[in-house]
């Protein structure tokens, strides 16, 4: 099995290793082809108004001097000789949530796959006050642990033509995560989201968007409940963003 690796944290992102570690306990046939720097919150972006450059690390190593997004399409295009069975995406340092999803580089490197035709899943490891102070070694514990536990039973699940597969991991250790649960998408409450304002050294005010002060909707069966229960969330996303049930009504007002 051909596994491409790819992130949006950058191609030195240690979660980047991680994932390369989690792979390796399916194939000895792994690709690497990540953003040479971080890219967190591209989203589904493309590079379009400056080159992309292709930087070759080793005979399977390269980064990409553009979006997660640029990366998967540098891959299949003209790195890899033959499409992937696989594309694994992160692990994200940080949640890939609910609504988040839209924004995140993760996900999106998984989208991209997801277009191809190609078996596409993002991970992403929760971090917390417990997580954060133990380090890096420490924040992918449960990544490193559940992983490929969560990832088995999904190489052989059928997949709908474009559709993908998000996986968060909890802000725990791995002893304490409580098992793997399938969830919905959630929803986050953005009513109370921060903007940290400062001033550079020449005096301009500027603007930092925050990613804290954010309150959680713990609806029922969604992925965010499942984090705060201590699971490991799977949710199955699919790229059809049509409402479908207001077509025929839509379709009504411009009747003749």
């Amino acid at each position: 099995m051909r596994i491409l690796v790819t992130n949006d944290d950058g191609y030195h992102a240690p979660g980047l290793a991680v994932l390369e570690e989690i792979a390796a306990q399916f194939s000895d046939d792994i690709w690497v082809c990540a953003p040479s720097e971080e890219q967190s919150g591209a989203g589904h972006s493309l590079t379009l108004n400056r080159p992309v450059r292709l930087q070759r690390f080793a005979a399977r190593r390269f980064a990409v001097t553009g979006t997660p997004t640029d990366s998967v399409m540098m891959a299949l295009r003209e790195v890899l000789d033959s499409p992937p069975d696989l594309i694994l995406s992160g692990v994200n340092r940080g949640a890939n949530l609910g609504d988040d999803i839209t924004y995140s580089g993760t996900v999106s490197a998984a989208i991209e796959g997801a277009l191809a035709g190609i078996r596409s899943i993002a991970l992403s490891q929760v971090y917390g006050p417990s997580t954060i102070s133990a380090g890096d070694a420490g924040l992918f514990e449960a990544a490193t642990q559940w992983g490929p536990k969560t990832i088995q039973p999904l190489l052989d699940a059928p997949f709908d033509d474009r559709t993908l597969v998000n996986i968060n991991f909890p802000p725990c250790s791995a002893n304490d995560v409580r098992g793997v649960r399938v969830a919905r998408q959630g929803f986050h409450d953005y009513s109370r989201g921060s903007v940290v304002e400062g001033k550079d050294p020449r005096g301009h005010r500027y603007f930092w968007f925050g990613l804290h002060a954010i309150e959680h909707t713990l609806d029922h069966g969604t992925d965010l409940e499942a984090i705060a229960d201590g699971y490991v969330a799977v949710t199955p996303l699919q790229l059809d963003l049509t409402h479908h049930s207001s077509l025929k009504s839509f379709a009504d007002r411009y009747a003749s």
